[in-house]
């Protein structure tokens, strides 16, 4: 273990006992202490689920890329492990950047992640260069492959950025060889996704462009994933850059799916569908596992680029990922749903039925900053469309944050300009969701810091970061018109 290695496991176990529990999240896993971005390496490995995490234990901003560590037996309730990877070699001396792991045949946990080395130019300036890079070990420890770097600038095509090259997603085939996607920058300065293989998970050679964007999703495109996923074939990756296109994909770094077929003889792939992945504000980098049970579960940083300044409190860590979520291919879209481990950390259910909502309202025992809400919603009467409806929450005579709904124009927008910010952030969305003649089913999911918002069992989701003050925990309704509404609620976590 090197000295590096050493000093960031020591300082990470002292530091980590200053955070007082409930000073983090109830069941979304934050930065041990620190910095914390991508998630990496999203694996079942030795009977546990590992997550591990772009890193920087010593300040909660970025900083030289570590790799954090945890596990976890049901996706909700996480473990820190000793930090996994440090910036220690000549080839990663800047930077552990993201990356992936599978489980080796011989039982052995193999990592891939990108290395980066900065050098100083003639002109004063700095010049980056990426590479992949590997890492074997047990489930707690890790050893760097004494061949690294295993993917250079030589293996490229001509034109291919070795500045802009990271972020590979690994994969076992059928007949057991392996491939893996990588993001990279082409000579157009847009964003590209390529492919390679190896029979050993160890040597590798390229293959191909498997995804060209030609400038029609952002610039650079970061953190790809590929995997079947029923019929299909999705691609997830980052793109930067991102300019508008309607309410499907908003301003600045966003997510992108493409959904279509994959010739996994030829590495062609052939999009048909694409969306966003989430349509809130604070959503990046997924990545996704196969569980053993056979499900596709995606994590993502429930963060964005624009706001990583944004502080009203005085805490100890900065970063957090989202819920764990279940995907699946449905009319030709991407669903996702929280995982179902989530429904054993309910308790305390209350339910109204047939609630008439016109102006403001509040309900007995409808509160909390560590709750789920499942909200269904329509006009009172059919032939009277209501023209707003909203859910306040985290809320208290100063603060709020909100969920409104416009059914004429079918928009539903996350705001929380009101959430105790005094910067001029990122601070509302807006999505076009679908609904017919105002009705509208939202699952909402609240743990301290965070809200994530699924629309229509899983249609779309919008995921946003709250640090509002804890004891802002009231939550409330309005409707502009008369709307009748059907809610059930559960406190999540713990028992008081």
């Amino acid at each position: 273990m090197s000295q590096t290695l050493r000093e960031a496991r020591n300082y990470e176990e002292v530091a980590e006992k200053a955070i007082g529990e409930k000073e983090r999240p109830a069941f979304h896993l934050s930065a041990r202490t620190g910095w914390m971005n991508d998630p990496n390496g999203f694996s079942y490995y030795g009977g546990k689920y590992h997550i591990f995490y772009q890193y920087h234990p010593y300040d909660c901003h970025w900083g030289p890329m570590h790799w954090g560590h945890a596990v976890s037996d049901d996706l909700l309730h996480w473990e820190y492990l000793p930090a996994a990877l440090a910036p220690d070699e000549s080839y990663d001396r800047n930077g552990c950047f993201s990356g992936s792991a599978l489980t080796l045949p011989d039982g052995r946990h193999l990592l891939m992640y990108t290395g980066v080395v900065r050098r100083q130019q003639q002109n004063g300036g700095y010049q980056e260069t990426q590479t992949q890079c590997l890492a074997v070990g047990d489930g707690t420890d890790y050893e760097k492959y004494e061949n690294n770097p295993v993917i250079t600038a030589a293996d490229l095509p001509q034109g291919c950025s070795a500045e802009d090259f990271r972020d590979p997603k690994m994969w076992r085939t059928a007949d057991g060889s392996y491939r893996c996607v990588v993001g990279n920058r082409p000579a157009d300065g847009t964003g590209q996704i390529l492919l390679f293989s190896s029979p050993d998970g160890f040597a590798w050679k390229y293959e191909k462009v498997l995804a060209y964007n030609g400038g029609r999703f952002g610039r650079m495109w970061e953190c790809p994933d590929f995997f079947p996923l029923g019929k299909d074939w999705v691609l997830l990756t980052s793109p930067q850059d991102m300019l508008p296109s309607g309410f499907e994909y908003h301003n600045g770094n966003g997510t992108l799916c493409l959904i279509g077929d994959f010739e996994e003889e030829t590495g062609t792939f052939t999009q048909r569908w694409d969306q966003a992945v989430d349509y809130g504000i604070d959503f990046y980098a997924p990545q996704t596992i196969q569980a053993p049970d056979g499900r596709r579960i995606m994590i993502g940083w429930m963060q964005n680029w624009d706001t990583c300044d944004f502080r009203t409190q005085n805490l100890s860590w900065f970063g957090q990922l989202s819920l764990p979520r279940e995907l699946s291919i449905e009319n030709g879209r991407l669903y996702q749903r929280p995982v179902r481990e989530l429904e054993m950390l309910r308790h305390d259910r209350v339910e109204y039925k047939g609630v008439s909502v016109s102006g403001d309202c509040k309900l007995d025992r409808i509160k909390g900053r560590t709750v789920e809400l499942e909200l269904s919603i329509g006009p009172e009467a059919d032939t009277d469309l209501y023209r707003k409806f909203a859910v306040r929450f985290a809320q208290n005579e100063q603060f709020w944050t909100s969920l409104s709904f416009h059914p004429g124009d079918s928009i539903l927008k996350i705001d929380r300009k009101f959430s105790g910010s005094r910067r001029a952030i990122i601070h509302q969305r807006r999505s076009l969701v679908n609904s017919k003649d105002g009705r509208l089913h939202l699952r909402i999911i609240l743990d301290r810091f965070s809200v994530e918002v699924f629309v229509n069992d899983g249609e779309q989701a919008l995921t946003a970061i709250v640090y509002t003050p804890q004891e802002a925990d009231g939550i409330s309704f309005y409707a502009d018109g008369k709307v009748r509404m059907d809610l059930v609620k559960y406190d999540l976590g713990p028992r008081a």
